[in-house]
């Protein structure tokens, strides 16, 4: 959220914890403060959204960095919306790498741990959250931090538990029952159907909404009303 989308006020009421953008993939300071704001307002855990540097391509773009320079990349970022949160009276929650960052940190043990220490040197309580059978879930956990394993309910996965590149034509998911089936699959039966229709052993500790898709809020709406039809609490970490 705080990307600069019309929808952010439509999804909040419907989530429980939202990954601001922190200016380099996407937003501004002005955004940052809005939308924590708006989080606040609804009760909404906050959680830093750091991305590379690079809003021609909205942070979906792979770059190159060395371990230090992601370390930088990532401390610049969340402390500079940690900072952000304590003025308006709120604790930073979790961080979130976006995009390519994301996915790179995902099989890349050295990106990951580089993550997972900018992290902890700004806050060793922070909550990481990560692709479900990531290296950044597990270089989290080597340095002692908390994590949660995140699954998708806007995008389609792999055999190997990794999501669709989004170059392909079916690596996102707009039709609305199929997102509500996915999610439920993958928290009541702990697996994810691959594009190629091979269950994947997923955890899901935390569910990913893309708030800049067409269908963000109707998407939200939707898997808020199934959970609670199904029994399943809703609750931040």
């Amino acid at each position: 959220m705080g990307e600069g989308m019309t929808s952010d006020g439509a999804i909040m009421p419907f989530i429980t914890s939202a990954n601001i953008a922190c200016g380099y993939h996407a937003g501004d300071e002005a955004t940052m403060q809005k939308t924590i704001v708006l989080a606040k307002q609804h009760h909404v855990c906050i959680g830093a959204h750091p991305g590379f540097n690079d809003k021609a391509n909205f942070g979906r773009t792979e770059m190159q960095l060395a371990g230090e320079g992601v370390y930088e990349l990532v401390f610049t970022q969340v402390a500079l919306l940690r900072t952000m949160c304590k003025e308006n009276n709120i604790s930073l929650h979790h961080v979130k790498p976006h995009g390519a960052l994301y996915n790179m940190a995902a099989k890349n043990a050295v990106m990951a741990n580089a993550i997972a220490r900018a992290i902890k040197d700004i806050d060793s309580r922070l909550i990481v959250y990560g692709l479900s059978g990531s290296l950044l879930i597990s270089e989290a956990e080597k340095v002692g931090l908390k994590t949660a394993s995140e699954v998708f309910a806007d995008r389609t996965y792999q055999n190997d538990g990794s999501l669709t590149p989004r170059n392909q034509t079916n690596a996102l998911i707009t039709d609305k029952q199929q997102c509500v089936d996915q999610v439920l699959q993958m928290i009541n039966f702990h697996v994810v159907t691959s594009i190629y229709s091979v269950n994947v052993p997923i955890k899901a500790d935390t569910i990913c909404l893309h708030g800049d898709g067409a269908h963000a809020a109707e998407f939200a709406r939707s898997i808020h009303q199934q959970l609670r039809q199904n029994n399943i609490e809703i609750k931040s970490l």
